[in-house]
Parts: C-alpha cells; structure tokens; sequence
C-alpha cells in the first residue's frame, strides 16, 4: 500500500506538471514568440550540460545509496553529509566551468546567466534523500508550492516580448527556492556526524559510473535542441522543444512509477528478496503499458488540432511533431520499467550504461543527415530511433533473467483498446472545432472507449485492481 500511495502522490505532481504549463506555455508562447521560446529552449540545453556535470550521477546515486542505508540512522546521517558534500564540491567546479564557457562563447550572455539559477539550485537539491527514505510526501507537496508560486509570478512579470530573461530568471528562482525549502526538513532525521569520520571521495568513482548513463541520456535528450540551434535555427529548436515538452509532461505520469520503485526495490534487492522483485517489475511492466498505450495513441489522435490552438497558429508544425514522437511515450515507459526499476536497483549498472550510451551514439549518427534532409521533424525521429536503441538493448540483456511472455502478455489488449480509441478520438478530433470544451470532450471519450474495452478484453490489471480494492475495503 506504501507503494501505492507513493505513486499517488508523485503522480499527483506529475498531473500539476501536466496542468501548470497547460496554462503557462499557451501564454508563453504568444508573448515570447517562437525566437523568444527558441532562445530559452537553446540556452537551456546548454546549461543543462553543466547540470549535469555537476550532479555527477548522484541524484539517483544518493537515492538508492539512502535506500540501502535508511534502517540504520549512522549511516543514514553520515551517507547523508558525505553525497551533499560531494554534490556542492561538484556543482561548485560545474558553476566556474561555466562562467568560463559564458566568457568564451560570447553569445546569449545575459539569458546564459540566468539559466545559470539552475546550476546554484542543483547544489542544494536534496530530493534524492528523502525519495531514498520514500517519503514522497515532502517532495512533492514542495514542488507543487513551487510551481504555484512560478504560475503566479510569469503572470505577473512577463508582459513583453523582451522578457525572456525574467522568464528564465523565475524558473531558476522557484527552484532555487524549492530545493533550499526541504532543508529544514532534515533536523528531525539527519544527525550531526564529526567531519574527520566523513568519506565523501569513496563516493566518486560509484556516481561517476551512474553518472556515465546520464550524460548519454541527456545527450539524446539535449542534443537535437543545441543542434537544432547551430544546423537550423533556435526558432526551429524553439518547434522541437515544444513538441518533446508535451510529450515529456504526459509521459511523466507513465514515469513517476520509476522515481516511487527505485527506492523500493532498492531495499528489497538489499535484504536479498529477487523474487518480490520481479514479481514487483512485471506488475510495474503491465501497469505502465496500461497507462502509456491510451496516452500515445491519443497524443497522436489529437495533435493537429491541438498545437495550433494551444501553442497558437506560428506553432502549427508543432502538431505534426508531437504525431512522430507520440509513440516515445510507451517506449520510454518501458525502459524507465527495464532500467530505473530493474537493472539499477540490482546493480546491473553495466547493463543500463550501454543501453543509454548506444542510444546516445545511435542519436549523434542520425541526427545531423536526419536534420539536414528534414529538419525538425528529423530531430523528432532521431528521437524516437534513439528511444527504440534504448529499450530494445535493455529487453535483450535481461532476456535470461526474465519472461517475455509474461512481461507482453496483455499487450495486444492495451493495443486493441488503444487503436480502437484513437479511430474515435481522431473523428472527433477533425471533425469538431477546437476549443477546450471539445478539448475535454475528445480526452472524455478517448477515455471511456478504452476503460471500455479493457472491461471486454479482462486483461490482469483489472484482478490486481480488484484484488487491491476487496483487501481494503
């Protein structure tokens, strides 16, 4: 049930990042106009680099390292010091690196600065301990207080075309804010442990081979924006950011069973217990499929209406990426099952490295013909080939230690129900004028379509529903 509840509540969160940028980036997207949009989609791809230098691995390092350590409150406290520690040496050097980048680059200097924000706040992200402890509670009520406090202050504060430096700055404040907000938090949990007795480099050379499989994600995550920038256009990497923002924020509700799971799984792979721990990854599998297939099919049912309307008419193309990169939505819930859930909390970091690293290379091989000859739509298949490279590898090195069979075995269920959704949806789609009454209609009945025939078709999920249900009534 504790499992349960984590879910609910990460995915609570998670459908806040669905609603507050519904409201925000149809705004944004009118006053800053593609350039303005496209100039914070670069720049951020940028800084997002250093980000990552600096966090060196050890958001999901300190995660499971507390997951491990949370039943014994010494090691608990002193694992606690010796990663935060770590992480501000780290994040320190990643912010004077990134000074010098500025320096030399001479380009974007002031919107450079801003996103900078995001480098300082990353220093004193502390969410990977209490997500370690699986107290989800705290994380997430802090993050949807941020996002209120973000939603007002773009409101207020940008006005203008020009603003797009104050758009930056605000995005990096709140989250320098929210992540100073979970310190006091601590008091209560983490003891004072004498410095002489801290080991913090002995956590380097583990981070860093987490650390490894990071950059490789980002690098197919990040590298079609900068590209984009230097090949096509910012405005042009302004349409891409878009299309994958969309397709990221309703995949985060198929994610956020990854971010509850590690923890959970970590601490059982740690007490010795690899039964529960397969039975929990084909659950996890099956319910994700369940979520991800009526979420892709009906990205792609809607979106040539959508993007137009939502983004406003300059954004249009917008509506033929989020078609070509809808099917990421399952295929990322899968690896997120195989690598975040399965492969990382047994220590099958090898495993997990190589997927994401192949899927990089696969990326960087694709990308350049791919934007040559198409543009940004060929980002956008880059992007879906480098997600297929992903979890294709991940379902092969695993192929001794699990089933298949069982892992699919309700899949073509999850896809009739799907298909037969997104005949509905998609007459609708085109055959009704856009606004947000039929925006909430077509979601209505894509949804009743598809509970309806998975109450046909009786796959698993609906007994494990049940079963759930009749324990706790």
């Amino acid at each position: 049930m504790k499992v349960i509840r984590n879910y609910l509540y990460n995915a609570s969160y998670q459908i806040l990042n669905l609603i507050t940028p519904f409201i925000t980036v149809p705004y944004i997207a009118r006053i800053l106009g593609p350039k303005g949009v496209g100039i914070n989609s670069f720049t951020n791809s940028i800084v997002t680099y250093f980000v990552l230098a600096g966090t060196l691995g050890l958001t999901i390092y300190g995660n499971r390292e507390v997951a491990y350590n949370r039943d014994d409150p010494e090691k608990l406290s002193k694992t606690f010091w010796e990663i935060e520690i770590l992480q501000l040496t780290t994040m320190t050097l990643s912010f004077i690196c990134f000074l010098l980048f500025i320096f030399f680059y001479g380009q974007y200097t002031m919107f450079l600065l801003m996103q900078s924000l995001l480098i300082i706040s990353g220093a004193f992200d502390i969410s990977w301990f209490f997500m370690g402890l699986e107290d989800f509670k705290k994380t997430v009520l802090r993050n949807m207080f941020v996002k209120v406090i973000a939603l007002i202050a773009i409101f207020t504060f940008v006005r203008h075309h020009n603003d797009v430096a104050i758009y930056i700055a605000i995005l990096g404040c709140t989250q320098l804010f929210g992540n100073l907000s979970l310190w006091p938090y601590l008091k209560k949990i983490v003891n004072k442990v004498p410095i002489s007795s801290l080991e913090i480099w002995h956590h380097l050379r583990p981070a860093i081979i987490l650390f490894i499989p990071q950059v490789a994600i980002q690098v197919y995550l990040q590298v079609n924006k900068t590209m984009l920038g230097q090949l096509d256009s910012v405005v042009a990497s302004g349409y891409y950011d878009y299309a994958d923002k969309l397709v990221k924020m309703v995949l985060a509700v198929v994610t956020a069973t990854g971010t509850v799971m590690l923890p959970h799984m970590s601490n059982l792979f740690a007490k010795g217990n690899l039964k529960k721990v397969n039975e929990y990854l084909y659950r996890s599998f099956n319910f994700i499929s369940a979520i991800a297939v009526p979420l892709s099919f009906g990205i792609a049912a809607v979106a040539t209406a959508l993007a137009p309307w939502y983004y406003g008419s300059k954004f249009a193309v917008v509506g033929q990426l989020l078609i070509l990169e809808s099917p990421v939505v399952l295929i990322i819930g899968w690896s997120n099952a195989l690598g975040q859930q399965y492969l990382m909390p047994t220590k099958q970091i090898k495993k997990y490295t190589w997927s994401v690293v192949f899927g990089a290379i696969a990326n960087i091989i694709v990308n350049v013909p791919l934007i040559i000859v198409f543009g940004v739509k060929g980002a956008t298949l880059a992007t879906l080939i480098s997600e297929v490279v992903v979890t294709g590898y991940q379902l092969i090195s695993v192929h001794s230690q699990i089933d298949y069979r069982r892992l699919f075995s309700d899949l073509p269920k999850y896809l009739i129900s799907g298909i037969v959704m997104f005949i509905v949806v998609y007459n609708l789609n085109v055959s009704m004028k856009i606004s947000i009454f039929s925006l909430i209609l077509q979601v209505v009945e894509g949804m009743l379509v598809y509970l309806g025939m998975i109450l046909i078709l009786q796959p698993k999920i609906i007994l494990e529903i049940n079963g759930i249900l009749s324990r706790h009534k």
